[in-house]
């Protein structure tokens, strides 16, 4: 097999902003996996500069890949992201996106979906909800106006203007459910401070609101709190979700942080095994990059799939989630087309 890749600029309809920072502009990998007859499997890396990522740290990576790649038996997804692993440890961005490509293929061979493939339901995933980024009053008023066809709105704070932010969201979408994730920038009492008025505004859950170390914090703060706490930067890999069992009460998987599909089935079985609950988030990502992750969605309780919902030119096709709903293409693979 072959290894190749573009690197392509994504935009979105408004600048994106969290408790980080924000942009207008993202750039992904779209990476192909060709087999000897020339059959593709393609994925999507979407780096973060979170864990230190960028599209030159993907190419990079791909580049320390392309070997074993080129020698690897297509059908040996399990083999195949375990010697990714060992190649490099970091990088989770680069090596979902390998990944997903060989399921693409695998997919594709047997021409079934991804989800079939899996012995899944389509009908059975959750509604996923539709982002709010950080901004003034006037801004958040007019992006929940653009989301109406959305009943889950995903709030996101971390910032002096909080509280304004929350009430604002609650009086401009009074029936809609609300979520919040603070994105690691609160401190623990900002952060009970503020679930009180969460919880006067009929927010569901509350996703990282301390340092993604800070866990006995987490801890503190989920023994006080009326509403549920989803761990996110604190939980990246499989291996992280004992230590966390006790400090919150789900996690949130992402296969740009956590590396693969493969490593996505373990979270899911140990946050399961803990009696946890799973949501499964994104970057920013066109339809390809939330392609992977749909394809799992029935064996979530909570989803936040609208990387590429957020976009003002999505080079691909696949998935939707328009009015939450999301729906998957009954094509082979992943069921995705260059635009």
């Amino acid at each position: 097999m072959q290894l190749s890749h573009e690197i392509l600029t994504l935009r979105t309809k408004h600048p994106f902003a969290i408790a980080r920072g924000g942009a207008s502009q993202w750039r992904v990998v779209w990476v192909r996996v060709t087999d000897d007859d020339g059959v593709e499997g393609w994925g999507e890396a979407a780096p973060s500069k979170f864990y230190g990522e960028t599209a030159e740290s993907v190419v990079a990576a791909l580049g320390l890949f392309a070997p074993l790649i080129a020698q690897a038996d297509p059908w040996s997804t399990e083999n195949v992201e375990n010697e990714l692993n060992r190649v490099i440890r970091f990088n989770g961005a680069a090596k979902s996106a390998v990944s997903a490509a060989l399921h693409d293929l695998a997919g594709k061979r047997l021409g079934v979906p991804l989800y079939k493939l899996w012995g899944l339901d389509p009908a059975r995933a959750p509604l996923s909800s539709f982002t709010i980024g950080i901004g003034s009053e006037g801004e958040i008023r007019r992006k929940i106006a653009e989301a109406e066809p959305y009943p889950i709105l995903k709030i996101k704070l971390g910032c002096a203007e909080d509280e304004m932010i929350i009430r604002t969201a609650r009086d401009a979408a009074p029936d809609k459910l609300l979520r919040v994730d603070a994105n690691a920038a609160w401190s623990h009492k900002h952060a009970l401070d503020m679930i009180e008025v969460l919880a006067e505004c009929g927010v569901e859950y509350v996703e990282q609101p301390l340092p993604a170390h800070d866990l006995e914090g987490m801890r503190f703060v989920r023994d006080r709190s009326p509403l549920p706490i989803i761990a996110d930067e604190s939980c990246v890999v499989a291996s992280d979700i004992p230590k966390l069992v006790g400090v919150v009460d789900g996690i949130n998987i992402k296969l740009a942080k956590c590396g693969g599909l493969r490593e996505a089935m373990k979270m899911i079985s140990a946050a399961r095994a803990h009696g946890m609950l799973v949501m499964m988030g994104c970057m920013i990502e066109s339809s390809l990059g939330i392609a992977a992750a749909a394809h799992m969605a029935p064996l979530l309780d909570y989803a936040d799939l609208d990387g590429a919902a957020l976009l003002a030119n999505d080079p691909f096709s696949g998935p939707t989630i328009e009015g939450g709903n999301i729906v998957m293409p009954n094509a082979p693979g992943l069921g995705v087309q260059r635009v």
